[in-house]
């Protein structure tokens, strides 16, 4: 095996999850894409027809690792395997969704090909010297920049950053599907409960009104519904750990564990903007953020910052606003 560019894909229920044509996106962009040829592997049970899929749509070659004792995710078997198949010429890059998954593997991975793991990407500077990798740090506050170095890296990419390129005109890839009977040493899955979730609501408002922890306490929910009530085609929303904390439906969780909304107005209340959130609320129209932190990460997104208390704030609004109606 020569040095190539490694994607690996996601995919599950007999079909490819999206965030994979954004990995190969991603890959094509790379300086090295030149002259490195890029391979997409796939690991799990049921991948003949994702691999299809994959070949057909980009145009490059998919090597599938058939594994019908893996019907969900181990990340102990994705890296033995990995690993086997790069014995003795590791890749220059292994690209790898930004993922539960993913970010469970990849560390493990980097170590066992004696690699550097950059995590979190979400952008790729060009310049004379060649590429340079950007992930937010501090929560989100700051932004760095980190040049890879001269040896395998594996990199994990935000999902909803690089956008997946149209499906290709060229002749299918090769599809090598190839059998694997790896051993869990650690642990085991006992399967997968999937969860009755319905984001349908949010998905499909036009204004999305989000809560996030610093709205202080659940009663002051209610500020958050009447805000939303002044507004047709709206919906309430809220990040990860105001659903951790049963305040809100997971149906109504935005971000990387929870839909990806585009509104033509996202107002975030009490949201302190950690990267996870933002991923899921990215592509908004125009994005609103009343936070009391003047240094919040979500003012680094938006396109009006209100710095205030949002008990003070959100009163005064609804106030303002049903004046200017009458």
């Amino acid at each position: 095996m020569t040095d190539i560019i490694a994607v690996i894909a996601e995919h599950a229920d007999g079909g490819v999850n999206p965030v994979t044509f954004e990995l190969i996106a991603f890959a094509k962009k790379l300086p090295e894409a030149e002259s490195l040829p890029i391979q997409v592997l796939i690991l799990g049970a049921d991948i003949q027809n994702p691999a299809r899929e994959i070949a057909k749509a980009s145009g490059l070659d998919v090597v599938g690792y058939e594994i019908p004792a893996m019907p969900v995710y181990n990340g102990e078997l994705y890296n033995q395997i990995l690993v086997r198949h790069f014995s003795g010429a590791p890749p220059r890059y292994v690209c790898i969704a930004h993922t539960s998954s993913g970010a469970d593997f990849a560390p493990a991975l980097a170590i066992e090909l004696n690699g550097a793991c950059i995590g979190g990407i979400e952008d790729l500077l060009i310049s004379e010297e060649g590429g340079c990798f950007a992930r937010p740090v501090y929560g989100g506050k700051a932004i760095a920049h980190i040049r890879p170095p001269a040896v395998t890296s594996i990199l994990t990419i935000q999902p909803g950053i690089f956008k997946s390129d149209p499906p290709s005109d060229q002749e299918p890839g090769t599809v090598d599907i190839r059998s694997a009977s790896p051993t869990p040493r650690w642990w085991h899955s006992n399967g997968v409960k999937q969860m009755a979730v319905d984001t349908q609501g949010i998905a499909e408002a036009e204004i999305v009104v989000a809560a996030g922890q610093g709205i202080g306490e659940q009663e002051n929910l209610d500020l958050i519904d009447q805000l939303a009530s002044i507004f047709s085609k709206s919906a309430i929303a809220g990040s990860r750990i105001v659903c951790d904390l049963d305040w809100l439906a997971y149906g109504c969780q935005v971000g990387v564990t929870g839909a990806t909304v585009s509104p033509r107005l996202y107002l975030a209340c009490g949201i302190s903007g950690a990267i996870q959130h933002v991923t899921g609320m990215r592509g908004s129209e125009f994005i609103v953020a009343i936070n009391k932190d003047p240094s919040a990460a979500i003012f680094q997104v938006a396109d009006i910052c209100v710095v205030e208390d949002l008990t003070t704030f959100i009163p005064t609004l609804i106030e303002t606003y049903r004046q200017t109606r009458d």
